[in-house]
């Protein structure tokens, strides 16, 4: 049985991907403060030293990390270090456990995110020629995978999970909350509605993770998006669709600034335009399981009705 160390794992997407691979027949540790009661071995650790758990990483057969503060808050000095620490420093203590590993894992993928490419309207933004934006979120990125590039481990190769938004069934995904602005009638296109949506379903996510452990001639930054992003007006038609709610308000920008003060959280999240596309995922022939939003949102709905 092949086992995964899944370090910073304790949120949806890391219950997601401790499901799936499970039963795909991996013996999963998890290593977080948290224990979710799940499938996986969990394993303690303070996210801040090494400690017992580094012993977990000998002879593993692969390292997912995925610890970072979320990103779902206001931009003050206190968070953004909070997001900047949070990342940076558990991508060096996980690089600094291989290290110290008589035999380190072969493959280490690590988290991070899809808004490293620039506000793009005009063209999709992949691995190859995607154009690097500016500002706060994209210096943490470049941050977090100069951590997980820089140091030397020469017997481990190493992919950077340039993740999209994952949508999926079940609480504490971002899902919940889209779903919720639709409900509730404000489901219409925010801000005009031209920006682009990067997504991927939660199954996609788990799915590639395993492409990428298994295919050992990819490294580097890897786009974790569907390969068909939607304009933000698209994708909340869509949405409505799969609900079947006909009509939703319209949002300005104005509005969105007021709610997202209200709620504790950035317009960025919903502004700026992700268009990413999965050219590394695609060329390696990683084949999607949800190439298209309007089926994931279907699928998605379908599962919460199959569940009640």
């Amino acid at each position: 049985m092949p086992r995964l160390v899944l370090t910073g794992g304790s949120g949806y997407l890391g219950r997601a991907l401790t499901t799936f691979l499970t039963r795909h027949g991996w013996q999963v540790t998890l290593i977080s403060r948290h224990d979710p009661q799940d499938e996986a071995h969990f394993v303690a650790w303070d996210a801040q030293t090494l400690g017992a758990w580094v012993r977990e990483l000998d002879g593993a057969d692969a390292v997912i990390n995925l610890a970072g503060r979320s990103v779902n808050c206001r931009y003050n000095d206190d968070n953004k270090r909070l997001i900047r620490e949070s990342r940076i420093h558990t991508t060096g203590l996980v690089a600094r456990a291989i290290s110290e590993a008589k035999n380190p894992p072969p493959v280490w993928l690590n988290a991070s995110s899809a808004t490293f490419y620039r506000h793009a309207l005009d063209r999709p933004m992949d691995e190859t020629d995607g154009d690097a934006g500016h500002g706060f979120s994209v210096d943490v990125v470049e941050a977090w995978e100069n951590a997980l590039f820089a140091p030397d481990l020469p017997h481990t190769r190493r992919v950077a999970l340039r993740l999209a938004m994952a949508f999926g069934p079940g609480k504490g995904g971002v899902y919940e909350a889209f779903s919720f602005l639709v409900k509730v009638g404000f489901g219409g296109p925010m801000a005009g509605g031209h920006q682009f949506v990067s997504w991927i379903h939660v199954h996609d996510f788990a799915r590639s993770c395993l492409f990428l452990i298994e295919h050992p001639e990819l490294s580097g930054p890897v786009n974790i998006a569907a390969p068909n992003p939607r304009t933000n007006a698209q994708f909340l038609s869509d949405l409505r669709r799969s609900l079947n709610i006909p009509v939703a308000l319209p949002t300005m920008r104005w509005q969105l600034e007021l709610g997202a003060l209200l709620m504790g959280t950035e317009t960025e999240l919903l502004l700026k335009s992700r268009r990413v596309v999965p050219t590394k995922l695609l060329e390696a022939g990683f084949q999607f399981q949800f190439e298209h939003w309007i089926d994931a949102a279907r699928a998605i709905v379908a599962s919460a009705v199959n569940k009640n």
